[in-house]
């Protein structure tokens, strides 16, 4: 009692450095609970008037000390958490003492600079996570998304994409996110589609038409590349996402089937039949065309599409069985023979021809840059 009755005496006239410095010491002396009870009562008396220390120096040495610690006196903790941001930002990041409730009522209620520190915290929860993605700033967002550390669910990565997806560097930050769920990495191309359309710029150099027509190929292109990074238990998640949107499209369906997403196929068609999905991959493996054909009309695919997918059906079962080597290139140009030069599906026509086209100049740059690194 007697040293914290001259502590604070003493702490009137000293000196900023030295007030800090003792500020520390006697914060240390009080978590090491070496102290009597009646010397620790008058310590954290002794504490709690520093919090009205005019120098942020003083809070923020007695913040450093007591931040870590689960022994750390709470009203003290809470008070320097409220405290200017330099000195807050200490305790929300390291302090035990603060409960999952606590700091979610912190994220709704603070700035996005306290925000931002609270989204870094080590080992944030699944809550904490879902209230910095439905309430937090672009800042505190992208801060989540760089804690390794962080529980985030499938659902704040969605309102992450949907509240912040426009921005460029967020956007970023999600599709790199190995933990992103496959139908917010297609929300984020849907995004990058829609700032492309909207640039100015891109209008100006091709107009808006044609900027709607090759955004929109663009996104089909990508989202099909995308399947290709999607884990197979992801792919009810993604075909729901894209039927919900309105873009599981023929047109999407025949370009998987190209480019030999079969498996992602099989997916579709549990989704469009409600048959089971063992099945339906039975069928697709080996089934004959009746019972495929079958399938596909229970799926309310288009007519015209069922000679086309069972032609591309036939030949990526014998690459998979190792009785032929092939590619998107030569599987659409089977495709378009099976539809024959007077089809009077134009479009469809149109649509096989423009992929295979594609896979034509993709397969020809692929073997320029091996040439070229040769």
């Amino acid at each position: 009692m007697t040293v914290v009755s001259h502590f604070l005496k003493w702490v009137h006239t000293a000196k900023v450095a030295e007030r800090a410095a003792a500020a520390a010491a006697l914060a240390r002396a009080y978590i090491d609970r070496d102290l009597a009870f009646e010397d620790r009562c008058a310590a954290e008396a002794a504490l709690t008037l520093l919090l009205d220390d005019p120098s942020s120096k003083v809070r923020l040495a007695l913040a450093e000390a007591l931040s870590m610690s689960p022994h750390a006196p709470a009203q003290i903790v809470a008070a320097l958490a409220s405290d200017q941001p330099e000195v807050a930002s200490i305790v929300l990041a390291r302090s035990p003492l603060f409960t999952e409730a606590d700091l979610i009522d912190r994220v709704a209620s603070s700035a996005p600079a306290i925000q931002k520190i609270i989204a870094a915290r080590a080992n944030a929860s699944i809550s904490l996570a879902a209230a910095i993605a439905e309430v937090g700033d672009a800042g505190a967002c992208a801060a989540l998304l760089a804690n390794s550390s962080a529980a985030i669910a499938g659902l704040s990565f969605r309102r992450i994409a949907e509240r912040h997806g426009h921005i460029a560097g967020l956007r970023e930050a999600m599709i790199a996110d190995q933990r992103l769920p496959a139908d917010c990495r297609h929300m984020l191309l849907v995004k990058v589609g829609e700032a492309l359309r909207s640039s100015r710029l891109v209008v100006a150099l091709i107009g808006s038409a044609r900027a709607e027509r090759v955004t929109r190929d663009a996104c089909a292109k990508a989202c099909v590349t995308l399947i290709d990074g999607t884990r197979m238990e992801e792919h009810a998640a993604l075909v729901e996402h894209l039927r919900l949107r309105g873009d599981l499209t023929s047109a999407f369906i025949i370009r998987a089937v190209a480019h030999g997403k079969i498996d992602f196929l099989g997916s579709v068609l549990v989704a469009l039949t409600g048959q089971a999905e063992p099945r339906i991959t039975t069928i697709l493996a080996g089934g004959r065309d009746v019972a495929v054909v079958s399938l596909l009309h229970q799926a309310k695919l288009p007519g015209a599409l069922h000679k086309v997918i069972l032609r591309a059906l036939k030949i990526w079962r014998e690459v998979a069985n190792g009785k032929r080597v092939a590619g998107a290139q030569e599987v659409t140009w089977l495709m378009l023979s099976e539809l024959g030069e007077a089809s009077e599906d134009r479009e469809l026509a149109g649509l096989i021809k423009s992929i295979h086209l594609d896979t034509l100049r993709e397969n020809a740059r692929g073997h320029a840059l091996a040439i070229a690194a040769a």
